[in-house]
């Protein structure tokens, strides 16, 4: 069993950076894929990005390219998610999620546990 707790969300006004923490328990944490997905009130769950269980893949959606950065160590079994130049249209509860597996999808469906999810708010 794995469980994952996100933190580091928050209200920022555009522009501004956040940086999301999501925490994982469990001796699996070196070896699974992670992900980030956001949900918007009214839209459906999104993917944002997905490291493997190295860093050695990683792979961004493009609203986010350039102003998001992914990260993990795996030391400390900690994904991180630096947001910068954050938008409006970037506000939205995000959830961290892992894999058994080492790799990654943009697929909600392919991720095994997830986070209870952090909100972060862009104000204009």
């Amino acid at each position: 069993q794995v469980q994952l707790v996100e933190s580091g969300g928050g209200l920022v006004q555009a522009g501004g950076s956040l940086r999301l923490s999501c925490a994982a328990s469990g001796r699996t944490f070196s070896s699974s894929g992670m992900g980030w997905f956001r949900q918007a009130p009214g839209k459906e769950r999104e993917f944002v990005a997905a490291i493997s269980w190295s860093g050695g893949s990683i792979l961004y959606a493009d609203s986010v390219k350039g102003r998001f950065t992914i990260s993990r160590d795996n030391a400390k079994n900690t994904v991180y998610l630096q947001m910068t130049i954050l938008k409006p249209e970037d506000t939205a509860v995000y959830n961290c999620a892992s894999s058994t597996g080492g790799y990654f999808s943009t697929r909600y469906t392919f991720y095994d546990y997830w986070g209870q999810g952090t909100q972060v708010t862009v104000s204009s």
